[in-house]
């Protein structure tokens, strides 16, 4: 099987660590933010592709032709063009059903298990109080349905954590463009597909986003204290 991990983005919120050092490369806890997750994926995964951009080389020597016992391969995305338009750079690499993840976000083993008892699945955590951005709605299986976009003053909510198990299908789509137009949305392309293919939505019981320095020291006292309670 197959893992793509989105890697190439700038990290400027995490300015002045990322002028010198890719965000995925960060240290937490004593590994980098993508050997965090590396440890997580299941033995069936036996390739990595890793999508790399910015301070790309740093990644590349990192990593090499082979890590952990998987083969490694790389695609340059040159210029940001959003989830899926980094997807699509690798999509003649890919082959039946895999992973897809961030390689700057830190998920656990048990998600990543419960997600691949499913053909195709996104994993989303759910946040109490009002939230700004995507709110996925689910259908009456549990599949998804839609990304509703706002400020949504709820209870509860379900937002995407970046990762997803998905199949070839998903190039027969046309990339979702967001409001921009200079960026292309994964999960609202997986929106698309999801009215042809099933995509079920799984509720993390763990997920670090790092987003800025206070996440990043977040995720290493958390690691530090409990690196094996994912």
């Amino acid at each position: 099987m197959q893992a793509v991990i989105l890697a190439a983005g700038r990290g400027t919120r995490l300015r002045p660590l990322t002028y010198e050092v890719p965000k995925p490369m960060l240290r937490v806890a004593g590994k980098n933010l993508i050997e965090h997750n590396l440890d997580q994926l299941p033995d069936e995964v036996d390739e990595l592709i890793l999508v790399v951009g910015y301070l790309s080389g740093q990644i590349i020597n990192h990593f090499g032709e082979e890590f952990g016992g998987r083969r490694v391969r790389y695609v340059k995305q040159k210029k940001l063009s959003g989830t899926a338009g980094a997807l699509w750079l690798a999509k003649d690499l890919l082959k039946e059903r895999f992973i897809v993840m961030m390689g700057d976000d830190i998920y656990s083993q048990s998600d990543i298990q419960c997600c691949l008892q499913h053909e195709r699945c996104v994993l989303a955590k759910e946040v109490f109080g009002p939230i700004a951005g995507g709110r996925l709605k689910l259908d009456t299986h549990g599949n998804l349905n839609d990304i509703v976009e706002g400020v949504h003053k709820r209870k509860a909510s379900l937002v995407n954590t970046g990762f997803y198990v998905l199949t070839e299908e998903i190039f027969r789509y046309e990339p979702v463009p967001l409001k921009d137009k200079k960026e292309f949305g994964l999960p609202q392309t997986m929106v698309k597909m999801a009215k042809d293919y099933p995509v079920k939505i799984e509720k993390a019981t763990f997920w670090l986003q790092i987003n800025d320095i206070g996440g990043l020291k977040r995720a290493h006292n958390i690691l530090s204290k409990n690196s094996n309670g994912r």
